[in-house]
């Protein structure tokens, strides 16, 4: 078995798939995307492509190391994201071949269902309680919001006093038997987290998401030792080596991206690393269905996973939504707050290829936006 083909499809709202076909017929999905850069990541993914056609699909493992370490520059998001998609491709081609879902192949499942968060904003709130009591009617048991617009390095003390009354508002929604997390999005100096952390420590949030940039990654140990609040961090960090220094520093949550930081196979060996430390697994994912679907295969699998990011709903899924690209949009139904583990082959998923080929004719633009303080100067989005 030979891959004969390699094709991408940059569809709304935001997302690039990537389709690997063998030339015994099989095809594998996977989703290589950086938000805002898809095309970029494309390109990317088609210069793999000249090493990947001809090649043994079933060697995962021998080429995520000559993607990832044959060429003489290495790392980064972009590269990172176009062997991410590839990598959950193979999987899916080997679980096809052999009629069993991924995780059977990383080992069996850990367990029979996967806990779930839902998204309701808040950098731009509107109604945040009714937004919370929507996730709440459909089931979620935890949900995550947004912990501010943008801030100055050191703020007023109105947008503290603001984020607080947010989060208070969304508490008294969910109660106590349900949960919280606040994103900080990287929008907060270490001087504003120090003031914000100790003033939500009331309302037990689950996590605390990336209180600082990841260019200061170096200080969330000093953060993490400082409150009691669990603080998560990962989406912007592409491998292991990336991860080495939060972990020992203290982080509780871990969220590499599945599409960014090298799928299936490099995220599996994040979480091993993170379970030297005690720390648990949440796989970032704003993303879409493939993304979701090979996260889902992963947190089967893995012992120390906490809880996973879905789409669904999310303020970025404009006219299409998560299950709209999916042949059996039953697949990500949810109970009581927790997806059952698929039990389809591969990654579990039936992509409807005829829709994904209708909406690449019209392929997205998506960036995110650019953010400016009341100076005029920059400001984290």
């Amino acid at each position: 078995m030979r891959i004969e083909r390699v094709e991408t499809f940059q569809v709304a709202p935001r997302w690039l798939f990537v389709a690997i076909t063998t030339d015994d017929g099989l095809t594998g999905w996977g989703e290589p995307v950086v938000e805002g850069r898809a095309a970029t990541v494309a390109t990317a993914v088609a210069e793999l492509s000249e090493y990947l056609v001809g090649s043994d699909p079933t060697r995962i493992e021998d080429t995520w190391q000559v993607l990832t370490k044959g060429g003489f520059y290495r790392g980064g998001p972009v590269f990172a994201s176009a062997v991410a998609g590839i990598d959950q491709a193979l999987w899916d081609i080997a679980g096809k071949r052999l009629g069993v879902p991924v995780y059977e192949l990383l080992g069996g499942p850990v367990r029979d269902r996967v806990r779930i968060y839902g998204w309701i904003g808040g950098d731009r709130p509107s109604d945040l309680a009714a937004d919370a009591e929507r996730q709440v009617a459909a089931g979620l048991t935890a949900v995550k919001m947004n912990g501010s617009e943008e801030l100055a390095v050191i703020d007023v003390p109105s947008s503290l006093a603001r984020l607080v009354d947010r989060v208070a508002e969304v508490r008294e929604v969910l109660g106590d038997s349900r949960d919280i997390a606040i994103d900080f999005h990287g929008r907060y100096s270490p001087a504003m987290a120090r003031r914000a952390l100790p003033l939500l420590e009331p309302f037990l949030p689950l996590f605390v998401e990336e209180p600082v940039v990841p260019e200061l990654s170096y200080l969330i140990g000093r953060l993490a030792h400082e409150t009691p609040i669990p603080i998560a961090t990962g989406e912007r960090l592409y491998s292991r080596w990336d991860f080495r220094e939060v972990l020992a520093g203290g982080i509780a949550v871990a969220q590499p991206d599945l599409s960014h930081a090298g799928g299936i196979s490099e995220v599996r060996r994040i979480a091993t690393a993170a379970e030297t430390y005690g720390v648990s697994l949440a796989p970032h994912c704003p993303l879409g269905p493939i993304a979701l679907a090979a996260c889902i295969q992963v947190d089967v699998a893995t012992p120390n996973f906490l809880i996973q990011e879905q789409s669904l709903g999310i303020h970025y899924n404009v006219q299409t939504d998560l299950l709209d690209y999916l042949v059996d949009r039953s697949v990500f139904s949810a109970t009581d707050g927790y997806i059952d583990r698929p039990l389809g082959p591969g990654l579990g998923i039936e992509i409807d290829e005829k829709e994904v080929r209708r909406a690449a004719q019209s392929p997205h633009n998506w960036h995110n936006a650019i953010w400016r303080h009341l100076d005029g100067s920059f400001a984290e989005w």
